[in-house]
């Protein structure tokens, strides 16, 4: 992928200047694949997994799904083998959907030590891994024009205000950048879209830099805060991290 690019993001998107102590903040992980990266049979898949992928009717669905399945457990796979644990065999790792919907790792006949979170866009698949317990949500979307009924359906009164302040020129990034992060804030609350996104309110940093930048997310019905990252690929996507409690900036995971 290219390295992140500068985009004009007005300084009116927020005054989220966020000190995070080393010592209290947590360490998220992440692990990004695409299509390419995945192999050419299904030997990695545990039995179940094996049963699940082959009941998808159509082919670029259960690529999607098997994409998210191997990013998870190439990332879990890296995370345990830096915290000293030998990686496990990719048979012995399993990705399940809990009954509200959210990924969760089992290793062996129990969970794994772990809390995920899986996305995946336009052929990029997209896995954070956090400590167990910890909520946490990612999202990558490829950057799209979003047009005003877009806008009025699913962003709040603010959020629409930075759209209009934003020059032509930012408002793909921006749009798909609060949608992306509304998306990670809903998986923290294990509702994604079944909940409306107007339910949650997108605060970003100041001016956008290269590499990740600080982000929270408000629920509106009962003022939890998430603490997140965003940061752009090039110009074609945009990555989002959100948690329950405060977090330093992800890092990523090395195959």
């Amino acid at each position: 992928m290219r390295a992140g690019t500068r985009y004009p993001v007005p300084a009116s998107i927020g005054t989220n200047r966020r000190y995070c102590n080393p010592m209290a903040c947590l360490t998220l992980y992440f692990l990004i694949q695409n299509f390419s990266n995945l192999p050419d049979d299904d030997r990695w898949l545990a039995p179940d997994e094996r049963l699940r992928a082959a009941g998808f009717r159509f082919s670029k669905r259960r690529n999607e799904w098997l994409l998210g399945r191997w990013t998870a457990k190439q990332a879990l796979r890296s995370f345990l083998t830096l915290h000293g644990r030998r990686a496990p065999d990719f048979t012995a790792l399993e990705i399940r959907s809990a009954p509200d919907g959210a990924p969760e790792a089992f290793l062996g006949t129990g969970p794994a030590p772990v809390s995920l979170a899986l996305s995946h866009s336009d052929g990029q698949g997209f896995c954070v891994i956090a400590p167990p317990g910890v909520a946490v949500g990612c999202d990558v979307e490829a950057v799209l024009r979003r047009d005003l009924a877009f806008l009025e359906d699913y962003f709040v009164d603010e959020e629409r205000s930075l759209m209009a302040q934003a020059q032509a020129e930012a408002r793909p990034l921006l749009a798909t950048l609060i949608w992306s992060a509304k998306e990670s804030a809903l998986k923290c609350l294990r509702e994604g879209l079944r909940r409306d996104t107007r339910s949650v309110h997108v605060h970003l940093g100041e001016e956008g830099k290269s590499g990740w930048n600080a982000m929270t997310v408000q629920c509106l019905q009962s003022s939890r805060l998430f603490h997140g990252w965003w940061r752009n690929i090039g110009t074609e996507y945009v990555q989002t991290v959100a948690a329950g409690s405060p977090a330093q900036e992800p890092v990523e995971l090395a195959i």
